[in-house]
């Protein structure tokens, strides 16, 4: 299987959850938690970002993260090419950043 732009994904997982109640604010950080131990990465405070080899291997991240939806709030899932991810354009102030270098790791599987 030849890897190419087109075919290896990105995941952004957008949320907004609740945080009123001791109970909401412990799911909340529970779900950021577990997005961090599947490697994703924080790019703002509710939106992470996951480097994915495939289509299947996204496939397999959204089922996880359908697995740890918490009982309240708002979570969505973008799936979008390497290639469309190479057009991002990030800003900090008013000078434009470069985008976070792509992950070198081989996924096997």
């Amino acid at each position: 299987m030849e890897l190419n732009r087109y075919r290896i994904m990105w995941l952004f997982v957008f949320f907004d959850l609740p945080t009123a109640t001791k109970k909401d604010r412990k799911n909340a950080s529970k779900f950021r938690k577990h997005l961090l131990q599947d490697g994703y990465s924080m790019m703002q405070f509710s939106v992470y970002t996951r480097h994915c080899g495939s289509s299947e291997s996204a496939d397999v991240h959204e089922g996880r993260i359908l697995d740890l939806l918490p009982p309240l709030g708002k979570v969505s899932i973008l799936r979008i090419t390497d290639k469309q991810y190479g057009k991002i354009m990030n800003f900090w102030g008013q000078a434009p950043q470069d985008a976070a270098p792509q992950p070198t790791q081989l996924e096997l599987f």
